[in-house]
């Protein structure tokens, strides 16, 4: 079974930046071939789309609401994805979700198609 694990959720001050990271396990030998995505859910609120990346490292696609603050990327000998938030604020406030989707497009990662789940890291940004 795989397992994702997120780390480096924090409590920020507004404007700060944040990186977070997912760690897979059991994807040792096909890790390259998932799609990785990050999600975030706030709450009283659905999860939300944040950000997506090929499994090839060859597409990124982000929520326009993140577009420019926001940096998704991978390192497959590592069996991690990234996402890098600068310039935070309060309503980036959320619990953040990595998932992993085999071998589907980032398009299909932004309406939440995805195989597995990590159980999330806190993100919480004060004023």
């Amino acid at each position: 079974q795989v397992q994702l694990v997120e780390s480096g959720g924090a409590l920020v001050q507004a404007g700060g930046s944040l990186r977070l990271s997912c760690a897979a396990s059991e994807l040792t030998f096909s890790f390259a071939t998932y799609a990785m995505g990050w999600f975030r859910q706030a709450p009283g609120k659905e999860r939300e789309f944040v950000a997506a990346i090929s499994w090839n490292g060859y597409r990124t696609s982000y929520a326009d609401s993140v577009k420019e603050r926001v940096t998704i990327s991978r390192d497959d000998y590592k069996n991690s994805v990234y996402l890098e938030m600068i310039n935070l604020k309060p309503e980036d406030t959320a619990v953040y979700y990595c998932g992993a989707s085999k071998m589907r497009p980032v398009d299909e990662l932004r309406r939440g198609v995805i195989d597995y789940w990590g159980q999330g890291t806190q993100v919480t940004v004060s004023s």
